[in-house]
């Protein structure tokens, strides 16, 4: 099609093409009238096919079936005159009909809710803040070192006071929890246990604490706990009533670690579990996402939602292959939930100390917001824990406050905006008070600081999360990506390069100690004199001065204009045109004001689609000049962001010739512009998302290391507007600017939010925060939105907004959208409104019925990413080919700091009343990939491992867990003189190789405190105490102390036993026990079973008939490695026969078993032997059976 501005217009309606012109082929076009009327299109902006929809509606697993046929019938019926007596059939089908209907009715009213259906009048505004004093009435009686303290709040609070925080809050009254809000979660016999702990003495206290695992009571713990949990429900009426957009609970004791019915690591009550399950129930909330940044694992959390597909949880925090507390397998990547919820839990593990923001914001857009975008939650709860910044003593991370601020308000783009940050952990007084400020400052809308170390994601880091990515991949669309492998001598290329490439950055921003105050977010410029450019032969050209007109009226019309500051425009100065345009080209625009018509025709026809009036060079002067204007204003702090509604565009323009509608370089001009006022090289990021490529901007900066431009454009290879192959993915810059510009070129149409919110995630945003800019500037062309003439994609309003919010957390706020492109009156008016709301602090809306992105689209961006990964770390996330890291995943060993001994083990490794020894970590090495695959052939040729505590993670792809613990056990690895060796037939049904159980090192609680997931798990100590009085209670709790105590902790060797194929070195696993192993000796590993188990109560006293240790498979009649239910004393066999056992597992939450070859018991829940004194009977009578003797005494 030729797409020229000048000429005449053939009977078709297209252009003809003449004088000059005649030798080009494609020009940026026209179309027919019809093509260019203002009237919205048809087209979809979403692209949903039928898949899209069932893909939709496994989101919705709570919304009742629609039925049509009853809807149908109320039609019929209607107007109809009811039977003066109707029968009881009558009466009946009246009712069924009700109940249908109202099922319509309540699913009508959940999707009502989604809609924004006025998004000028429901836009809610306001944070809130709940913060009581009473949740300081409690602390460790016996510990005045414990770090979960007053202090916490204490600190805070002065922080908020002293930055000015609490005045711009709306504050909330805390309340009480009530017991059946409480019960949405935990079980009524824990609750009722925890209640009794208000009338206990400290002794008692003691006692019923050490049952657990890191927890102190207090007799006002219950009543805080309760007041906590109120706390975030509070807030959640708030957010989902509208009384306020997002909202920060600063409370304690935290919750996350708590399961349904037990305590954990300082937690009594799941205070974000019970908030998601609260809005589910009183708010018809249908899907809740809740992200946990705690540097702990909120094993609490999962485990209460792992088969839940309307909640997905989100938690990234420190693992250390297992060694760091909790100690659970089920922390790792490859946890994803179970069930329905299978896809729905996704675990980021970092495998060493020292993260630091870049490695946490590489997690958010690579993994996170890509799921969250598919998920589409309707709120977001935080488990806001403050424990990786640092200097914190647990933590041992090095996050900043600003980098919780940019995690915060990446959040704030989903669920349109409402958010709620509940307070966890967070230990080092000074550094937990700045970062919960830095996040209720990012709540309230002020800009997002510059980070204080940016750059790319440690190695460790790109590990992690590509190991998620493929555990996720199968399990949402929007993961899909193309394999391509990468060559060799890219990889050693790209290690080659890492250390060069530290010099390419300047020096860190200093941290932000004060927050900007601003009068005026959002800038605006526009003037109504750049309609004066007008086509004098074609009144249907496409770039019409109505365009600017039509954005302006229409942000007057919504209320933005009002609320933004209205700047003067003023033209540019030679002295600004002259930085990107030649003098002799300046003047030759200048010339045009004094030609006659058929010389500006002539002079129109020298360039590429362009049309010239007398006006053209004031209204690009002004148009440049506006975006000058604009700088000035950001740069000063009169305003923080910025839009221009200017005309002509300018990002075609060269510096010496007009190029597609184009006379002057509004953005390039306006980049040299700032960085005259700055006085040096000012970083400046230039994002192009119109249609066209911007091929005079990227000529103007491609030699300059200071400007990074990003163009998503169409190029059709090469075919497409400006034409050729400067768009292409190879044009990166040239000299010192190499690398610096990244072309994601688009080879068709119908590119829509998915495809460019994918870019976003993938390329643009990690390149954006490596580069770390000190302003963005946008040319924003709207082209590429759904309905346009020219471009043929399906960009919506929305996905724009939401383009801008993900860009707003860059260069400290400062971005400025310069309008480019976009034919579309309707369309480019409602997405320069949307983009302004988000410039304002609105909240991005809901993208409904997200598609994936396209296969074109996902090509395009991979070939990018390939070309660019040696320029940018951000962009080395391994390839399938490189996912054998994944099973090695070798953790950086550091030497233990020394720490103080509190009563917890969390955040500890190290046996209690001991500190570690300088290198005791090295004691043990991490396994190869292949030495890991041991898990899979030792079930025919390697001994078994008995087990103590959790795993290693070294699950193979595809071996998923069948039950995971809701909390780890503690025991390391370390050796038992008594531990017993077994063979591969007497594992239990459970177990793998990699399904690891030990530590590197011992940890301080010999308990193992597993969440029991039905009401009929509770535990040990909850059925044995749930009737009794305190008296009665603390009685038993001492015995159970008593029984504690009299086990010995094993002494701690230098040559400790890991977890077969789960990290451990091979030559610290193997006890060279017989024959046939490597140097002629048999090989057998042992460890030591669990002395105490919190499920035991589930042993129920053996049948009258006794025991039968020969009876078959009660499903497959196997009579080969069978395993006795010690709950129902049914027989199955184990896993490596046909896994009936798990199965009964599964369908009876029976957690106790007792193997019919080794006799030796396996706990389903603690994922561990167990050895306790209360197995004897039944292992007595099993010995008795199977061998017509008396068993042994085994002292």
């Amino acid at each position: 099609m030729e797409k020229k501005a000048s000429g005449a217009r053939g009977h078709t309606g297209r252009r003809e093409c003449g004088g000059a012109s005649q030798g080009r082929s494609l020009r940026k076009g026209l179309r027919s009238s019809r093509a260019r009327s203002e009237g919205p299109s048809t087209m979809s902006s979403t692209g949903q096919d039928s898949s899209t929809r069932h893909r939709r509606s496994r989101h919705n697993p709570q919304s009742p079936p629609q039925d049509s046929s009853a809807t149908l019938k109320r039609v019929v019926k209607k107007g109809t005159a009811p039977h003066s007596s109707p029968n009881l059939a009558e009466v009946k089908k009246k009712g069924k009909m009700k109940k249908l209907s109202q099922a319509v009715e309540e699913d009508l009213i959940m999707g009502l809710q989604g809609l924004e259906l006025n998004p000028e009048t429901r836009i809610s505004v306001g944070t809130g803040l709940v913060f009581d004093e009473q949740l300081n009435d409690f602390h460790c009686l016996w510990d005045d070192s414990f770090p979960e303290c007053p202090e916490r709040l204490h600190a805070i609070k002065e922080q908020l006071i002293l930055e000015s925080l609490l005045d711009r809050c709306v504050s909330f009254q805390a309340r009480f929890a009530e017991k059946e809000e409480l019960m949405l979660v935990h079980s009524l016999e824990y609750i009722d246990l925890m209640e009794t702990t208000q009338y206990m003495n400290e002794g008692e206290l003691r006692i019923l604490a050490g049952t657990y695992d890191s927890v102190y009571l207090h007799p006002n713990s219950y009543s805080c706990a309760c007041l906590a949990t109120g706390s975030v429900l509070r807030l959640v009426d708030a957010v989902l009533g509208a009384e306020i957009r997002n909202g920060m609970a600063v409370i304690r004791p935290p919750g996350h670690h708590a399961h349904r019915s037990l305590m954990d690591g300082y937690c009594m009550f799941n205070h974000v579990a019970v908030a998601a399950r609260y809005a589910q129930k009183k708010h018809r909330i249908q899907r809740v996402l809740i992200v946990d940044w705690d540097v702990h694992h909120g094993q609490g959390t999962q485990f209460i939602f792992d088969q839940d597909p309307s909640v997905l949880y989100f938690s990234i925090h420190r693992y250390e292959q297992g060694r760091f507390w909790p100690h659970l397998k089920a922390s790792n990547w490859s946890t994803t939930g179970f069930g329905q919820g299978q896809g729905y839990t996704i675990n980021v593990p970092w495998n060493q100390v020292g993260m630091q923001d870049a490695d946490y914001i590489a997690a958010f857009l690579h993994i996170l917001l890509p799921v969250a975008f598919e998920f589409q939650p309707q709120l977001v709860l935080v488990a806001a824990g403050f424990d990786a910044l640092k200097g914190d003593p647990k933590g041992e991370m090095a996050a900043t406050p600003a980098g919780f601020a940019h995690l915060t308000h990446l959040l704030m783009g989903l669920a349109g905006g409402k958010l709620i940050l509940s307070l966890e952990g967070g230990y080092n007084l000074h550094a937990l008070a700045k970062g919960v400020s830095a996040s209720l400052h990012t709540l309230l809308g002020d800009p997002c600081p510059m980070l204080e170390t940016p750059g790319a994601p440690c190695a460790s880091a790109q590990t992690s999360i590509s190991c998620a990515l493929e555990a996720l991949e199968p399990f949402w669309e929007i993961l899909g990506r193309p394999v391509e492998p990468q060559e060799e001598d890219e990889i050693e290329e790209d290690r080659a390069e890492e250390e060069d490439e530290e010099g390419r950055w300047e020096a860190a921003v200093p941290p932000l100690d004060t927050w900007p105050v601003l009068q005026d977010r959002t800038g605006l410029v526009y003037d109504e004199k750049m309609m004066s450019h007008c086509n004098l032969w074609d009144n249907h050209h496409p770039e019409t001065p109505q365009r600017i007109l039509r954005i302006m009226c229409h942000l007057e019309e919504v209320g933005l204009a009002a609320r933004c500051r209205i700047l003067p425009v003023r033209p540019a100065m030679d002295a600004e045109l002259l930085t990107c345009h030649s003098a002799e080209y300046v003047e030759r625009i200048r010339a045009t004001e004094k030609m006659k018509t058929r010389e500006l025709h002539r002079e129109g026809a020298n360039f590429d689609s362009i049309y010239i009036c007398p006006s053209t060079f004031t209204c690009a002067q002004l148009a440049t000049g506006a975006a000058c204007r604009l700088v000035e204003a950001v740069l000063s702090g009169e305003v923080l962001n910025g839009v221009a509604i200017v005309r002509p565009p300018g990002h075609h323009a060269e510096p010496d010739a007009a190029c597609g509608f184009c006379f002057f370089n509004s953005v390039a001009v306006a980049a040299r512009h700032a960085q005259a006022i700055a006085g040096r090289a000012l970083k400046i990021l230039i994002v192009d998302w119109d249609v066209h490529h911007g091929n005079g901007t990227q000529h103007m900066f491609e030699d300059d290391p200071s400007v990074l431009y990003v163009s998503l454009h169409r190029y059709d290879r090469g075919t497409f507007f400006p034409m050729g192959d400067e768009g292409a993915s190879s044009q990166v810059g040239r000299a010192a600017g190499i690398g610096f510009t990244v072309n994601v070129p688009w080879n068709g149409p119908r590119m829509g939010d998915a495809d460019y919110l994918t870019t976003w995630h993938r390329l643009v945003l990690p390149i954006a925060y490596e580069f770390n800019p000190e302003l963005v500037l946008v040319s924003a062309g709207f082209d590429a939105a759904q309905g346009d003439p020219l471009g043929g994609c399906q960009v919506t309003p929305e996905g724009y907004a939401h383009l801008t919010h993900l860009l707003m957390g860059l260069a400290n706020g400062r971005v400025i959208l310069i309008l480019e492109g976009g034919y579309n009156l309707a369309s480019i008016s409602d997405s320069m409104a949307a983009c302004t709301h988000s410039l304002l602090g609105d909240p991005p809306p809901t993208l409904t019925m997200l598609r994936p992105p396209q296969p074109g689209a996902l090509a395009s961006i991979s070939e990018t990413i390939q070309v660019h990964r040696r320029y940018w770390r951000s962009l080395r996330m391994m390839k399938m080919e490189d996912k054998e890291e994944c099973s090695s995943s070798k953790p950086v060993i550091k030497k233990s700091p020394k720490t103080t001994n509190h009563v917890s083990t969390k955040g500890m490794s190290t046996p209690k009343g001991k500190v570690p020894e300088a290198g005791m970590r090295k004691t043990t090495a991490p396994l190869s990939a292949k030495e890991s695959s041991l898990g899979h052939a030792k079930s025919k040729t390697a001994k078994a491992v008995l087990a103590q505590g959790q795993a290693l993670e070294r699950a193979a792809k595809g071996a998923a867990l069948e039950q995971v613990t809701s909390k780890e056990t503690v025991g390391g690895t370390t050796m038992d003189q008594h531990a017993a060796a077994a063979t591969t037939k007497n594992e239990p049904d459970q177990t793998t190789s990699e399904e690891a159980v030990g530590e590197t090192e011992p940890i301080q609680t010999p308990l193992a405190s597993c969440a029991d997931e039905q009401t009929t798990e509770t535990s040990a100590m909850q059925e044995a105490t749930g009737q009794q009085s305190p008296e009665q209670l603390t009685g038993g709790l001492r015995s159970l102390k008593l029984s504690f105590e009299d086990q010995e902790a094993p002494d701690y060797e230098e040559g400790l036993l890991g977890e077969a194929t789960g990290g451990q070195d091979m030559n610290s696993l193997m006890l060279t026990l017989g024959f046939g192993g490597p140097n002629g000796q048999d090989v057998f590993y042992a460890v030591t079973p669990l002395s105490w188990c919190p499920h035991l109560a589930a042993l129920c006293p053996i049948p009258a008939a006794g025991l039968d240790m020969a009876q078959p498979c009660k499903t497959c009649g196997s009579l080969q490695e069978n395993w006795v239910c010690l709950t129902c004393y049914e027989v199955y066999c184990s896993r490596y026969i046909n896994g009936h056992m798990i199965h009964h597992h599964e369908a009876s939450r029976h957690p106790l078993v007792l193997s019919s070859v080794d006799l030796s018991t396996w706990c389903y829940i603690c994922q561990a032997y167990v050895h306790h004194e209360v197995l004897q009977d039944v292992k007595s009578a099993a010995y008795q059976d199977k061998f017509g003797e008396s068993m042994p005494h085994s002292h």
